[in-house]
């Protein structure tokens, strides 16, 4: 390459004779900074997955084309710690977390960029093909142009007068990244970036370096470079993989891939008669030379395949024995364009092993170190490697080239494996908020409140839950976690059902929120045991039998209905009611900071999320409400009194013992019994036993105020009223 570089200086400068001169320097600079062979040359190494840096004096990179870079922390704020304290109400202990936010600067590229596409940070995905964040936090991109604007977080951060604006350099800026998923410290990262060129070529590398050239020289099956040294190191590692020529004619300096140029002819051979002189009356001889060491076997390049890591491949052809020596090109490229290229290398390098030692007596300028020739009775083109003067002419050392016409087609190449990263996008949050019946493991004394979050993408990592009491301030809950409930809507009317058995008549179409989650049937014996238990609206029920119907749609059936005591919401059903499997993903709130305000709904906040997803609390109050009595019985009298009777049921014990009184779970065991409508009766009464007797004094006083109107039961527990349990109308 120096001796290209020189050959052509020395002849802008003093013609001819400077040519050849600077030819002959070159040739000393090449065994001197090159090395005396091809295979010693050093350049630009591969990186095994370099990750983001900050240390003076280190080189920001020109890139050119699509690669993947780490970049260079420029700037960078404190750790901001935030906490947040849960519980501690009414005598629980609180507990308090940590996290941590920070704000920073990234320098990429010391060229403008077009665009910037995914970020791995520690690896995994923080940002993905659509532009998305996996964490919380912003990223703002300003791509290098001469007349972009500081970054605002910067100016306050530095001030006005000293902030720099980076134009001509690319950056990101980082604000409020969320640093929980990278042990609240600044993850390692790397960027794909693009410049928007295509078809590069040396004259990208050599723009603003060289004034009056041309550098038409394509740089086949390349999409990206990345150039972090000096010029000379990237183009000697180029010009093993993509030889070129350079020729100066006139006042310009052209350089173009190998052969594009008009080889030059030798004149017939000079005889020599000297004794150590080659070739006798010939004026030439043949050699061939033995297989080198360093001829490149494999090539390791950035495979665009897999996420712009390192990838090898291996020359086509029969294995040679030995170590096979491996050329590291800085590039990015394709399985198929690099198995080609190193292939042709390979047979680029067994051409030239097919050497000359041809003796002229004239000297030609045109005719230097580098040049493409024609030799008198042999085929094909030649290269000249190097010359010497002697008294005898001029010795020329000449090696075959690969003519451009026989260069092969593209050869198949392979990636190999490659688990690319989950890189969904997400979307907006669905909630649903209930309260559950009293388990009877608990107290039973606070309100089992519950959140069941989830998204129609799989690329969702959750949401921050809080308590919306109306009044403009959202109080927090916590995290929802990362896996989506299955929840949905009811589709079209759901029937009645009997309470008391399996309904194998009513059937219920459920969507869900997304077309990949899933439902699952059971046996008869899992469903007693509890399996498959679901709200939808206020109503608890079990499912045995789980039909898909394809896009998210479910047909549910075999059902057990008005489960805890839920019966009372069989007959109220409305279409597009909420559907929620209580299959452990619901998340407990605080009873203590959601409150009892009937108003108050739950909100859920996700990364997708522009507003809060809300949701009003379904069964509200069910876990400290008693259970509605059930069996209503009514004697009549025959001296016209009337006798009340019912069977109590106690909160949290939902199985019927055998000689034994279930507990009734509450402080005393009491009833009112009412006469008119439920919420405003006319006249009540309250006994301590599940029955009530009224004599034929006090019902014809009743029948004459109140006839026709209904007389309902309620168990009054510690916390609430039980729902009313229908007994008789007074006639």
């Amino acid at each position: 390459m120096a001796t290209l570089v020189f050959s052509a200086i020395g002849t802008a400068i003093g013609g001819p004779i400077g040519g050849t001169i600077g030819a002959l320097v070159g040739s000393q600079v090449d065994k001197l900074i090159l090395g005396g062979g091809g295979g010693n040359r050093e350049g630009a190494r591969l990186k095994e997955l370099a990750v983001t840096t900050s240390s003076y004096g280190s080189a920001i990179p020109r890139i050119f084309g699509q690669m993947r870079v780490p970049g260079t922390i420029v700037w960078a704020t404190d750790l901001v710690e935030h906490k947040d304290k849960q519980g501690g109400g009414k005598g629980k202990p609180s507990v308090t977390t940590y996290s941590y936010t920070v704000s920073f600067a990234v320098l990429l590229s010391s060229r403008p960029l077009a665009s910037i596409g995914r970020i791995w940070a520690d690896g995994n995905l923080l940002r993905g093909a659509a532009g998305d964040l996996k964490v919380g936090g912003q990223m703002r991109f300003y791509p290098g142009t001469g007349n972009q604007a500081p970054d605002p977080l910067l100016v306050a951060a530095i001030g006005q007068a000293a902030c720099p604006a980076y134009r001509g350099c690319a950056y990101v800026v980082f604000a409020d990244l969320q640093l929980a998923e990278f042990g609240n410290r600044i993850p390692a990262l790397s960027f794909e970036v693009s410049t928007g060129e295509t078809g590069l070529s040396l004259a990208s590398l050599l723009e603003g370096i060289i004034d009056d050239f041309s550098a038409d020289a394509p740089l086949t099956g390349v999409s990206g470079l990345s150039c972090d040294g000096p010029l000379a190191d990237i183009l000697s590692q180029l010009d093993a993989a993509f030889p070129i020529d350079c020729d100066v004619s006139g006042n310009r300096l052209t350089i173009a891939r190998e052969a594009a140029l008009p080889p030059q002819e030798l004149r017939e051979p000079a005889v020599s008669v000297a004794d150590d002189a080659f070739g006798a009356q010939q004026g030439f001889a043949r050699k061939r030379l033995p297989p080198s060491a360093a001829q490149p076997g494999a090539l390791r390049y950035y495979d665009v395949d897999r996420d712009f890591q390192p990838g090898l491949q291996r020359a086509s052809g029969r294995p040679r024995p030995g170590q096979v020596s491996s050329i590291d090109l800085p590039v990015t490229m394709a399985a198929d364009s690099a198995r080609t290229l190193v292939s042709d290398m390979s047979r680029r390098a067994n051409w030239s092993r097919q050497t000359l030692a041809w003796r002229t007596a004239e000297l030609d300028p045109t005719v230097t170190p580098g040049t493409l020739v024609t030799v008198p009775g042999e085929i094909g083109l030649w290269r000249v490697n190097d010359w010497e003067w002697r008294d005898r002419g001029i010795e020329l050392t000449l090696a075959r080239t690969m003519s451009m016409a026989v260069e092969p087609g593209a050869i198949g190449g392979d990636s190999g494996q490659f688990n690319n990263p989950l890189d969904a996008v997400g979307e907006p949050t669905a909630v649903a908020a209930f309260e559950l019946p009293w388990s009877g493991s608990e107290s039973g004394s606070s309100p089992l409140l519950f959140a069941a979050a989830s998204s129609s993408s799989s690329g969702w990592t959750g949401a921050a839950l809080f308590a919306d009491h109306g009044n403009g301030q959202l109080q927090s809950l916590g995290p929802s976690g990362r896996t989506r409930a299955r929840i949905g809507q009811v589709l079209g009317a759901f029937g009645v059902g009997s309470p008391h058995s399996i309904d194998r008549t009513t059937i219920v179409e459920i969507q869900l929120t997304a077309p990949d989650l899933a439902l699952t049937s059971c046996t008869l014996a899992q469903l007693i045991a509890g399996s498959n238990r679901a709200l939808i609206g206020e109503e608890l029920i079990q499912f045995r039998d789980a039909a898909p119907l394809g896009g998210g749609k479910w047909r549910l059936s075999n059902l057990l209905r008005g489960r805890g005591g839920t019966e009372h919401a069989i007959s109220s059903h409305l279409t597009g009611e909420r559907f929620v499997l209580l299959d452990g993903t619901d998340v407990a709130l605080d009873a203590a900071i959601v409150g009892e305000l009937p108003e108050t709904q739950i909100a859920a906040l996700g990364l997708a999320d522009t507003v809060p997803a809300t949701s009003s609390i379904a069964c509200r109050g069910i876990t400290r409400r008693p259970l509605c009595p059930v069996h209503p019985r009514v004697w009549m009298r025959s001296d016209g009194g009337i006798d009340f009777g019912w069977t109590r049921r106690a909160r949290g014990a939902w199985i019927w013992l055998d000689g034994a009184e279930t507990p009734l779970n509450e402080q005393s065991e009491s009833y009112e019994v009412a006469l008119g409508p439920p919420d405003s009766p006319i006249m009540a009464w309250v006994t301590t036993a599940p029955s009530l007797q009224l004599d034929a004094a006090q019902i014809t006083a009743l029948q004459a105020s109140a006839i026709g109107q209904p007389f309902h039961v309620r168990q009054l527990g510690t916390f609430a009223r039980s729902l009313p349990l229908f007994l008789t109308n007074l006639i």
